[in-house]
């Protein structure tokens, strides 16, 4: 059973509490492999506590941080691996990329954001996060064992970097096969938070026994394209007619929780942690409230078997506009 939530947590739509919300339910990656698979298969997630050298994602954070800093994003006289927000300056100037943008994955922001968003676009090529952190060698082998893909796992190249600073617009709720329809739905995505996320601090959130939910929305989905005679093509896309624009289902995750009879399930996160999620794992982000300003920074990794037809799309870094 999940635990009990003892704080409240800001949405989009309202607050969580332990009325609409419970806690996450962590597992140590040193478990039995066949134990580790039955979780995953239970809840659609699996939450792994300290998977990646604590050093190693910190040394990322750092890294990101200090190549941000010219931006005035960070508060003078602290050490970039801290990551706090510069409490003098408009969090609107420095907005989180990735699912949310308006007209699906367009550029955020205005002119005012223009220097930051491009290093944080630019950050998404460099070696400290591309072979540090991407590439990262423990994450790849356990993937490869725990899906049993073994020289078949294949990491996709594309990837979401995202920061999110306190008091700006968080994740809305969706789940991944949305986004990766041009290929079948046995992809891994695994969420790693690069730095420590208090409960408060704008981490993921997934809703309770969700995979069977997004299962049943993309079947529906699926007809409500064929009723309205769009092509395949058409179908595929994250941003067809039948969703929102920004191939998002909700922006109002208390509401949508409400209308499935489900909670959302919620954790602090420290760096090293790791969440693997399933194609229709529904989950969004909570608003970022944490009191010392601290800037949540994240990425979405992804892996596929590559002896199955998949969404090669995702073999190309992440640009605007890019269609996925």
């Amino acid at each position: 059973m999940p635990g009990v939530l003892t704080e409240t947590l800001a949405v989009n739509d309202g607050p969580l509490t332990s009325e609409n919300a419970a806690l996450l339910r962590p597992s140590d990656p040193s478990l039995p492999i066949e134990e580790l698979r039955a979780r995953y298969e239970a809840d659609g997630y699996l939450f792994l506590k300290g998977l990646l050298p604590r050093d190693d994602v910190l040394e990322t954070r750092r890294q990101y941080f200090s190549y941000l800093s010219p931006t005035g994003v960070l508060k003078e006289g602290t050490d970039p691996v801290e990551g706090i927000f510069n409490p003098t300056k408009n969090p609107e100037h420095y907005p989180g990329i990735g699912a949310g943008a308006v007209g699906g994955n367009g550029r955020p922001g205005g002119a005012d954001a223009d220097e930051f968003v491009d290093r944080a676009v630019e950050a998404h090529y460099k070696d400290w996060y591309v072979e540090k952190l991407c590439h990262h060698p423990v994450l790849y082998d356990f993937v490869a064992r725990f899906s049993g893909w073994g020289k078949n796992t294949l990491t996709f190249q594309r990837t979401l970097l995202r920061n999110n600073t306190p008091g700006t617009k968080p994740i809305g709720v969706h789940y991944d096969q949305i986004f990766l329809r041009h290929g079948e739905p046995t992809s891994v995505t695994a969420w790693v938070p690069i730095g420590d996320v208090k409960l408060n601090g704008g981490g993921l959130i997934y809703l309770e026994d969700g995979d069977p939910v997004g299962l049943m929305i993309e079947e529906e989905f699926t007809t409500k394209a064929i009723n309205a005679g769009l092509t395949q093509e058409e179908a595929r896309s994250a941003f067809n007619s039948n969703m929102m624009a920004t191939g998002l289902l909700s922006e109002f995750p208390v509401e949508f929780a409400k209308q499935h009879n489900r909670r959302w399930l919620v954790s602090a996160y420290e760096a090293g942690d790791v969440v693997l999620h399933k194609p229709h794992a529904i989950h969004a982000s909570t608003i970022n409230k944490d009191p010392e300003g601290v800037i949540r920074l994240a990425t979405d990794l992804r892996f596929c078997d590559s002896s199955k037809p998949y969404d090669k799309r995702w073999m190309n870094p992440y640009r605007f506009g890019d269609g996925v």
